[in-house]
């Protein structure tokens, strides 16, 4: 026996540090399965105004359908007792029949094949003979298709090309081992050993050989990045060969498949001098080749990408108020469904009479809807206090920019709201703000930083900012270094280490000094 002390987090707590580190589209989704688990909750009906609003919707849509015409088919005869002429009738039945038409041409086969029912909403929906084929149908069209991927695509087009069945199995086997970026990085000697064929060297070269003269975008299947605008350069090249029309005045691409193939170690590295020296070539075509290699891709196996974006969706929204001059936030949470707890259940369990599995049943599950709904709200709350104190703190960034972002500590969030600093951390973790100038991550906004010679503090984003701002504003022709951009810091009052820019620099995507310079034209 011993005595001890220990702190054990129960079940509810953990509920409210999941819901609370949950962004807005995390919390639809976990909200949607508790409505389908949790027989006690449910969604809250609308208000009076919303009713309202629907009420005008349903009588819009009603005085539309009563502005459309019925459709009416009829015949001669009929249009007689109506009182209209023969001619008319006709006419009508004409307009009727071709309506009927084009409704037919529509549905295709499915309409002689099964029946379908009217409602009051055009157009007609499927009410399938079994009576669940509605269901699946309707499953059906609201489902995605899956996407293909980038060796489905290729193989798609490798069926279409005519060769010899070994070629094209070994076609296939080449195919398989495409990265995403379309690069063949295993060699042809390791594809021999592996394929179950076993293919020889002198066959693999030559399925590879019409892989690459085949498939679209031109330079899938290349082994480095040198293979591949080549093989876009010569494509081109053949292009204009084929329809002089489309050249452009004064490329024929002879100089820019010069470069990739003797000089990419020295365009990449920015030996512009080097090269017309040992080319004769001027540094003003040079710098021309430059940019019109930007018109082929480095990745062509990125063109036929199927990966959907990353959505964002803001947790929050701040806005700009110019009649008191402040800014406010309010919870963007109009995507999440308004839940409630059904009042039936807990009369239920008020009134008693029910066995002992049936009270359990209830009992538990009202317990698991207050707790979701506490959690949420707690949730709720919690975001919102954060966000007050970044506006208050970061104002400068919002009425000035990214260089007046300053640091934050989470700890000072949490002391000044009196939480822990663990609560802090999941309320901002992965979690959006709009903002009048754009949207940010929460978290961006809790950062280290240091102090200006002034005593000023100022956030690492700030310093990357200004970093930014004077590379953007240095001589081209003379761009500075890493040592000069210290001491350019440091005249603005920052005062940081070389490595420190250096690291900086590379966080940006921003070039050493040689490969940001712009020769000029001799």
């Amino acid at each position: 026996m011993r005595m001890e002390q220990r702190m054990k987090l129960a079940p509810r707590m953990i509920q409210s540090m999941e819901i609370l580190q949950l962004p807005a589209a995390a919390l639809e989704e976990r909200l949607e399965q508790e409505l389908s688990s949790n027989p006690t909750l449910e969604l809250r009906e609308a208000g009076p105004d919303e009713e309202e609003l629907q009420i005008e919707r349903d009588q819009e849509q009603r005085d539309t359908r009563e502005g459309e015409r019925e459709l009416v088919v009829e015949d001669r005869a009929e249009g007689k007792e109506t009182g209209s002429d023969p001619g008319a009738a006709g006419t009508k039945n004409a307009d009727d029949f071709e309506r009927l038409s084009n409704i037919a041409e529509e549905y295709g086969e499915a309409w002689e094949s099964n029946t379908y029912e009217t409602s009051d909403n055009w157009p007609m929906r499927y009410r399938g003979g079994d009576g669940e084929r509605d269901a699946k149908m309707d499953a059906m069209a609201n489902t995605a298709s899956r996407p293909q991927s980038l060796g489905e695509q290729l193989l798609d087009q490798w069926h279409l090309v005519e060769c010899s069945p070994r070629l094209r199995a070994a076609g296939e086997l080449i195919i398989e081992h495409i990265d995403e970026d379309g690069y063949l990085r295993t060699s042809l000697d390791k594809l021999a050993q592996t394929g179950s064929e076993n293919f020889t060297l002198a066959e693999l070269e030559a399925a590879l050989k019409l892989v690459q003269q085949s498939l679209e975008p031109v330079g899938m299947g290349a082994r480095d990045i040198q293979e591949c605008l080549l093989l876009q350069i010569d494509a081109k090249i053949a292009e204009l060969q084929n329809s002089p029309q489309k050249q452009i005045a004064g490329t024929d691409f002879t100089v820019e498949r010069l470069l990739i193939s003797d000089y990419l170690k020295d365009i990449e590295a920015n030996r512009l001098p080097k090269i017309a020296r040992s080319t004769g070539l001027t540094v003003e075509q040079i710098n021309q080749a430059k940019l019109n290699l930007r018109l082929f891709h480095p990745h062509p196996g990125r063109m036929l990408a199927t990966d959907t974006p990353h959505r964002i969706t803001p947790d929050a929204v701040i806005d700009y108020d110019e009649e008191h001059d402040r800014y406010t936030a309010r919870l963007s949470s109009d995507r999440l469904p308004s839940v409630q707890i059904n009042t039936q259940y807990v009369r239920m369990l008020r009134e008693g009479g029910l066995d002992r599995k049936t009270k359990e049943f209830l009992g538990n599950n009202l317990r698991s809807a207050r707790w979701l709904l506490e959690a949420v709200e707690q949730r709720h709350s919690t975001l919102l206090r954060v966000i007050n104190v970044v506006i208050e703190a970061q104002r400068d960034f919002f009425d000035q920019g990214p260089q007046y972002l300053k640091p934050l500590p989470m700890t000072t969030v949490a002391d000044q709201l009196g939480i822990h600093v663990a609560t802090v951390s999941r309320a901002v973790s992965e979690k959006y703000v709009q903002t009048p100038r754009g949207v940010f991550p929460l978290r961006m906004f809790f950062s280290g930083g240091t102090a200006t010679e002034s005593g000023e503090e100022m956030s690492w984003a700030a310093v990357q900012a200004k970093l930014k701002e004077i590379i953007d504003a240095e001589d081209k022709a003379n761009p500075l270094s890493d040592d000069e951009l210290v001491v350019k810091l440091k005249a603005a009052g920052i005062d940081i280490a070389r490595r420190t820019v250096a690291k900086y620099r590379k966080q940006l995507n921003i070039a050493p000094a040689r490969q940001r310079r712009q020769f000029q034209t001799q």
